[in-house]
C-alpha cells in the first residue's frame, strides 16, 4: 500500500480505543505463539508506516519519537531507501560474504572505513544486531591482546547474547536466571554517578582491587549511555579513558550501537570528544531498518586469521544496499538536520522544566534526548499516557523518557512532540490539562 497519505500526516489521529479491536485480535493470536520473553511496553500493533508517522492496524496514527528504539533513521520507508532495496533485491538476495565475494559488502565497508572517527587505517566486520557487532568486539580484543578481562559501566546495555550480556548493567533481570555470562567481566560507574566514575574509579578500584591493567584486554564504553538514562559525559571524561587505556595497552570499544549513524549530530556520538578509539561497534541505525550490524576496528589490532569469525548472513547485500543509501541521505543532509532539530528539541523540553512539575532535567545531545521525572513510576505513566495522545516514546534509566525519533524529523514535528509530552504530563496530574 502507497504510504503518501500517512507521511504527509500533521497530527496524531486517534479513531478508535487503544487498543483498537483488530489490534486485541493480533495481540490476542501474538499471546498464544510468541515467546513470553519479548515484553511490549504499550498494545501497539502496526499496520504500516512512514516517515515520522505509525498507523495501526486500526488505522490510529502515531508520531513516532523512537523509531524503533532508534533504528529507523531516514525515517519509515525512506524512498530512497526502498529504492536501493527494491534494486539489490532483483540482483542478489543472498550469497554468503564469510566464504565469498559480494560488490555491496565491500562497498558499504569502504563507506564505514571512510567515516571511521579512527586516524589511521581500519577494517570492517558486518553482523546481523548490535549485539553480534559487540560479541566480535569482545573476541577480537581478547585475541589480539592476549588478555581475558574487560572493564565496562553500571547502567549500559550492550545486548543480551551470552557475551554481551556479561557487559550489560542496566537492568537485573536481564541477567537473573542465567548465571555468570562470561567471567573477566567488571564493571565501574558511569559519567553522572555520585563519587569518581571511570577512568579514576577503573584505576583507584578496579585495578587496585579486582584486577591488574596488565589482564584487560579492553574497556567498552557508550559514548552516550543509552538504556542507562540517555547520560552525556562531562568533556575530558572519554579523554581520561583514552589516556587509561594507553598507559596500560588496553583497548578502547565504542560501542555506538544506538548513538551512531548520524543521531547526536554528528556521524559518531564520540566525534566531539575527539577520542579515537580503537573498535567501534555500530548497528541499529545503519540500514534503516534491516538488520546490519559492523565492527569497525583498527588494522594494527585486526590479528586474528582466516575463519577466527563469520556469520552466514550478516553483511547480507539488501541489507548493506539500505545502509549505502541510508549514509548517503545521514551524511548528505539527515546528520545536520538532527544537530539544528535537536537543538531546537532540546531547548524547547528545557523550557518544561520548572513548568511541568513532573520534569526534573533534560539532557541529550542532537536527537538523543533524556527527560528525566521526579521518579521511575512517574516516567512510566507518562510513556503509557503519551501513548494515548499518540505519540510513541520509550522510557530508560530510572526515571527518564527517552526521544529519539528519526532524523527527518521537523522543527514543527519536534514543537508538536513538546506539546504531545506536556499533554502526557496533564493526564497523569502533572502539567497542562488534557484535552
Amino acid at each position: 500500500m502507497l504510504t503518501e497519505d500517512l507521511a504527509a500526516t500533521v497530527s496524531p489521529q486517534i479513531r478508535t480505543e487503544l487498543p483498537g479491536p483488530l489490534a486485541r485480535d493480533v495481540i490476542e493470536r501474538d499471546r498464544r505463539v510468541v515467546s513470553p520473553a519479548l515484553g511490549r511496553v504499550y498494545p501497539l500493533v502496526v499496520g504500516r508506516a512512514a516517515g515520522m508517522w505509525v498507523e495501526d492496524v486500526d488505522g490510529n496514527r502515531f508520531l513516532d519519537l523512537n523509531a524503533g528504539i532508534a533504528v529507523d533513521a531516514t525515517g519509515h520507508c525512506h524512498p530512497e531507501v526502498v529504492a536501493a532495496i527494491e534494486d539489490q533485491s532483483r540482483s542478489l538476495l543472498h550469497y554468503c560474504s564469510s566464504d565469498f565475494h559480494v560488490p555491496v559488502y565491500t562497498e558499504l565497508c569502504e563507506r564505514l572505513a571512510a567515516a571511521s572517527p579512527m586516524s589511521d587505517e581500519v577494517n570492517v566486520y558486518l553482523g546481523n544486531s548490535g549485539t553480534e557487532a559487540v560479541e566480535a568486539a569482545l573476541k577480537l580484543a581478547r585475541y589480539a591482546t592476549g588478555r581475558p578481562n574487560i572493564v565496562a559501566f553500571y547502567g549500559s546495555f550492550h545486548g543480551r547474547t551470552a557475551g554481551s550480556l556479561s557487559l550489560t548493567a542496566s537492568k537485573g533481570k536481564y541477567r537473573s536466571g542465567f548465571g555468570v555470562a562470561m567471567p573477566g567481566v567488571y564493571h565501574a560507574p558511569y559519567a553522572g554517578s555520585d563519587g569518581s566514575t571511570g577512568a579514576a574509579y577503573i584505576e583507584s578500584v578496579l585495578f587496585r582491587h579486582v584486577t591488574e591493567p596488565g589482564d584487560v584486554a579492553a574497556i567498552v564504553v557508550e559514548p552516550i549511555q543509552g538504556e542507562g538514562g540517555y547520560l552525556v559525559p562531562p568533556d575530558g571524561w572519554l579523554a581520561d579513558l583514552r589516556n587509561l587505556c594507553d598507559r596500560h595497552g588496553i583497548l578502547l570499544v565504542a560501542d555506538e550501537v544506538q548513538s551512531g549513524v548520524g543521531r547526536t549530530g554528528s556521524m559518531w556520538a564520540i566525534d566531539p570528544s575527539g577520542v579515537e578509539p580503537d573498535m567501534m561497534c555500530v548497528g541499529k541505525g545503519l540500514a534503516s531498518g534491516l538488520p546490519l550490524s559492523a565492527l569497525v576496528s583498527r588494522n594494527r589490532h585486526s590479528t586474528w586469521g582466516t575463519g577466527k569469525h563469520g556469520s552466514t548472513f550478516g553483511g547480507n547485500p539488501v541489507a548493506c544496499a539500505a545502509a549505502v543509501a541510508t549514509l548517503d541521505l545521514v551524511e548528505g543532509s539527515l546528520m545536520a538536520n538532527a544537530a539544528k532539530v535537536g537543538s531546537h528539541l532540546l531547548d524547547r523540553l528545557r523550557g518544561l522544566v520548572g513548568t511541568e512539575q513532573l520534569i526534573t532535567r533534560v539532557r541529550g545531545r542532537g536527537l538523543m534526548i533524556g527527560i528525566e521525572f521526579v521518579d521511575g513510576e512517574t516516567a512510566h505513566e507518562v510513556e503509557q499516557a503519551a501513548f494515548r495522545e499518540g505519540m510513541l516514546v520509550l522510557t530508560c534509566g530510572e526515571r527518564t523518557v527517552r526521544m529519539a525519533p528519526p532524523l527527518i524529523i521537523t522543527e514543527e514535528q519536534a514543537d508538536l512532540s513538546v506539546e504531545l509530552l506536556s499533554r502526557a504530563c496533564g493526564r497523569i496530574g502533572g502539567g497542562a490539562s488534557p484535552r
